[in-house]
């Protein structure tokens, strides 16, 4: 009998076992379908009836902690191993809270403790292995990964796991710049996850850093597999694009992005489409078009982040750089920690002649996006304008008159803060005709400074000697060049200035000793629409009472900027008081018309080891008095290679038949070989002090 009633009473407690696992079947299935808000009102009630369970405290735990206080259920899980210290279960708990609390220091230590006790336990080692990519351990948490891949082959959680590991130790090599490995950790993700999209946009991101062109385009393409990506692909074409120097066609393909986010529902990705058409029209410097449909998203979109930075963008093509600065101002009271705020603002402060206030700014997005390759790069490159450099100019001439010179200037460049720079020049010239014999030799020596005592507005002054030497002559005579540097306005550039310098074109103008007194005007006028206008002035007086006027302009039209491909028309005017053309060529009148083409990308745009180049081509008239007119031709090239960010050399060349202040009838030709040298790695003094 009394067997019989332990026998009924293991029935009885077995049975209440599965009816109370029955009735937690429900909040059971709310936690694995992620409905944690049902799951914790749920396991709420059932310890109302069950206090002292386990397992619906244990439940109640995770809902509490993915629900809405990860605290919370800190406290609870520390209350459950108070009472069970080695229930290996609520342990496995207890450190996965404290991933949602986002403690990986101390989560670190506690799960190396599980994994040493329970070696093969999945959880544990998936655990820790999330543990170490959280706190960017990457190269242990893909061994830990794999290790908990091993106990339970292909389990997805894992495999997604892994995925986010490699893309996050990936990043690190990226941010190393050292590509092909980033590269290689993502094409891993292939094996496990084929054409997975996150995968394939930090693959673009990386060739788009790069100026991968080839590469990008081919990863946006193998984006576009469904509709939304489809769209999210055109959108990265249209950058490629871009990049490429091709932006008709990027505005090309997000016209054709904007007729497709029509027939998506995805808000966010047709917000991103409106702010790829908007780059593309203003990369285009359809800048009415543009301005109209920031205006429309202002109204739709107040004041959110990507409508701010269009704005800003606008601004900063236009020259407005005071509007961008506020609208990356105001991205950045949204968010401070905005990379296109931190790092645009930036670029704005210097374009307006802010470059304390730019390095300021460049330097906390280093601090937020340590290493990031364009904020690095901008850095450099704001370095540049303050670093002691190094200039060496060697170079030969020659002329149809017999003449030829060989001519070796140096110049030291020399900040000593973002708004004092001294500089140095020294000058050696030998020039000989070979049918006279007549020769001549001039050291010119300069010294000077450049002073920015307003973002607007520099003064730059250089004084110095010139020591010539001649087949009958040999004497001494100040050198001088004093100058303002003025923006009064924006697309506009001024320069006023006056230069004392000795007239030595040949031999024969060294003998003569003849002193010029230059006073100078230079203004050059931009505007939105790639139409430039550049004029030059000089009123000349001499030692010997002469006296010139002369004046050029150029009206120019932009055809493209990347590289950099402008054409125009030229006009020289130039009169001297009197005529004396057996010493220098002095005309009453002289009159020159001029088409030219210019083809070049800039020795600053270049990236280092890559080369730069200048070809320019012009053929006109020019009239000297009642003289018959004259064709007359001129030709430039330039080649180059930067070495490194610091070093960069190019030879040159130069042929022209066009008169000029000291010749006429000449063809004259000039080639030579420039080396220039950034000193120090970045500037002498210290920027983040300032």
């Amino acid at each position: 009998m009394k067997k019989m009633n332990k026998i009924q009473l293991i029935c009885f407690l077995l049975f209440g076992f599965l009816a109370q696992a029955q009735n937690m079947q429900e909040g059971f299935t709310n936690l694995e379908k992620g409905e944690f808000a049902k799951a914790e009102t749920f396991f709420k009630e059932i310890l109302k009836t069950y206090p002292d369970n386990k397992t619906a405290k244990l439940c109640y735990g995770r809902a509490v902690g993915l629900s809405s206080s990860p605290e919370k259920a800190t406290v609870l899980f520390n209350e459950l191993l108070k009472a069970y210290p080695d229930d290996f279960e609520i342990q496995l708990n207890y450190a996965e809270c404290m991933l949602w609390n986002k403690n990986f220091i101390d989560a670190k230590p506690y799960y190396f403790g599980l994994i040493t006790k329970h070696p093969e336990s999945f959880p544990a080692l998936l655990g820790y292995a999330n543990t170490l990519s959280n706190l960017k351990e990457y190269k242990d948490a893909l061994e830990y990964v794999n290790k908990a891949l091993a106990v339970s082959v292909k389990n997805p959680n894992a495999l997604v796991s892994k995925k986010y590991i490699r893309m996050g130790y990936a990043n690190e090599f990226v941010q190393k710049q050292e590509y092909k490995t980033a590269l290689s950790l993502l094409d891993e993700n292939f094996e496990d996850f084929p054409k997975d999209k996150e995968t394939l946009m930090n693959k673009a991101n990386i060739f788009l850093m790069t100026k991968d062109v080839k590469n990008a385009k081919k990863t946006y393409q193998d984006l576009a597999t469904f509709k939304n990506d489809s769209l999210m692909s055109l959108n990265g074409l249209a950058l490629v694009a871009h990049i490429a120097g091709k932006d008709s066609e990027a505005l090309t393909i997000s016209k054709n992005a904007m007729e497709k986010s029509k027939s998506v529902n995805d808000v966010k990705l047709q917000n991103q489409t409106k702010e790829r058409f908007v780059q593309a029209l203003i990369w285009n410097k359809i800048f009415k078009e543009a301005e109209s449909k920031i205006n429309e998203y202002k109204i739709s979109n107040p004041n959110e982040n990507w409508v701010l930075a269009l704005s800003a963008t606008l601004g900063m093509y236009r020259s407005d750089f005071k509007e961008s600065i506020a609208d990356y101002q105001n991205i950045l009271k949204n968010d401070a920690k905005s990379f296109d705020g931190n790092l645009g603002v930036s670029n704005a402060y210097f374009a307006d002649g802010e470059p304390l206030k730019a390095y300021e700014a460049v330097d906390k997005t280093l601090k937020i996006f340590e290493n990031q390759k364009d904020a690095v790069g901008f850095l450099r490159k704001l370095n540049e304008n303050y670093t002691p450099t190094l200039e060496e100019k060697l170079s030969y001439s020659f002329d149809n008159g017999n003449n030829h010179a060989f001519a070796t200037n140096t110049a030291i460049l020399f900040p000593i803060s973002t708004k004092w720079a001294f500089n140095a020049m020294y000058q050696y010239r030998k020039t000989e005709n070979s049918i006279t014999k007549n020769a001549a030799a001039a050291n010119d020596f300069k010294f000077g400074f450049q002073y920015q005592f307003h973002p607007k507005i520099s003064f730059n002054a250089n004084a110095g000697l010139s020591a010539a030497s001649s087949y009958s002559n040999s004497y001494s005579q100040l050198l001088a060049d004093v100058f303002l540097k003025i923006k009064p306005l924006k697309l506009q550039d001024l320069e006023v200035g006056y230069k004392r310098e000795i007239q030595n074109f040949n031999a024969d103008l060294v003998n003569k000793e003849i002193v010029a007194n230059n006073y100078y005007l230079n203004y050059n006028l931009g505007t939105n629409f790639k139409l430039g206008w550049f004029t030059q002035y000089f009123y000349t007086t001499q030692s010997d009472n002469n006296q010139r006027n002369l004046l050029f302009t150029s009206l120019y039209y932009t055809f493209l900027s990347k590289p950099i491909l402008k054409g125009g028309f030229n006009y020289q005017y130039i009169s001297f008081k009197d005529q004396v053309p057996t010493v220098y060529f002095s005309p009453k009148m002289f009159n020159a018309y001029e088409i030219f083409i210019d083809f070049l990308k800039d020795e600053k745009a270049a990236e280092k080891e890559s080369i730069f180049y200048t070809l320019s081509l012009a053929t006109g008239l020019q009239y000297i008095e009642k003289d018959p007119k004259q064709s007359t031709y001129r030709i430039q090239a330039k080649l180059g290679y930067k070495f490194s960010d610091r070093f960069l050399a190019n030879v040159y060349g130069l042929r022209s038949n066009i008169a000029s202040a000291t010749a006429s009838g000449f063809t004259y030709t000039e080639v030579g070989f420039r080396l220039r040298w950034l000193i120090t790695a970045k500037p002498i003094f210290e920027t983040k002090k300032l």
